[in-house]
């Protein structure tokens, strides 16, 4: 993998990146929860950042933006439709925008769910992809501005995407997120295999990211609507994905 990432916290369980690449010397933050814990990252690894890419426009996403532009004087770059939300931004980007990052290439996928503008960026040479709040570990974005049908669009976009991508999301909710998964899906040994690794390393304050497709797509139930265990355990056998991905965020809503 080309890029080099520190990840770290902000706030009680934000995910702050940095994406470094190292042949040209740029390096990207992913969303601005918080500015100091960002400053301390820059500090430690001695990346200069050059670019905020901003993934929707929640102010615990947003809420560095003014004062890591005035420091580092960097560009900021958010979701077009989102852009009147986010402080700081000087360029606009949507669902199918290609740019370069160093040696890179980083498509922009836009995924609405959590909010109508939310985007990712797949840095496809890496084979990295940033999911900010539309993909966790083991679980997705709430529904506040979409319906279902348009989060599960936004997730079969990502799950299309290559096998051993390499996902960082925005927030440190996977152990939460295993003992709904249990629920729905109590029979997947993979799933519970994993919940004992993330109850294992959350018991040691270790990051449970980041996490790879490939693991989501065994263990992670919102893309698993398709899977006739969970189907039968709802009792939905007969039913659309769609709708069985609706009914499993239904209820993570409420567990």
């Amino acid at each position: 993998m080309a890029l080099e990432i520190e990840q770290f916290m902000c706030r009680s369980d934000n995910f702050g990146v940095l994406a470094h690449d190292p042949a040209s010397g740029e390096t990207a933050i992913i969303d601005a929860p918080e500015t100091a814990p960002i400053l301390e990252a820059v500090d430690r690894t001695g990346w200069t950042p050059t670019v905020l890419l901003v993934t929707h426009h929640h102010g615990d996403h947003v809420a560095g933006n003014l004062d890591l532009k005035k420091r580092f004087g960097l560009k900021i770059v958010g979701p077009r439709s989102e852009a009147d939300r986010i402080p700081g931004i000087d360029g606009t980007v949507g669902d199918g925008d290609r740019f370069a990052f160093g040696t890179d290439e980083v498509d922009v996928i836009s995924t609405p769910g959590h909010t109508a503008g939310h985007v990712c960026y797949h840095f496809t040479r890496s084979g990295v992809v940033f999911t900010g709040d539309t993909l966790f570990a083991l679980g997705c974005g709430r529904l506040f501005e979409c319906k279902p049908p348009d989060m599960f669009a936004s997730l079969k976009k990502l799950a299309a995407l290559p096998l051993e991508t390499v996902i960082y999301c925005g927030h440190e909710y996977t152990e939460a997120n295993a003992r709904f998964a249990l629920s729905v899906d109590p029979s997947n040994s993979a799933l519970k295999e994993r919940a004992a690794l993330i109850q294992s390393r959350r018991a040691a304050n270790q990051a449970t990211l980041p996490t790879t497709l490939i693991e989501e797509m065994a263990t992670n139930p919102f893309l698993r609507a398709h899977d006739p265990v969970i189907r039968r355990n709802l009792g939905m056998e007969t039913a659309s994905d769609e709708a069985v991905f609706a009914e499993i965020r239904k209820r993570k809503d409420i567990f």
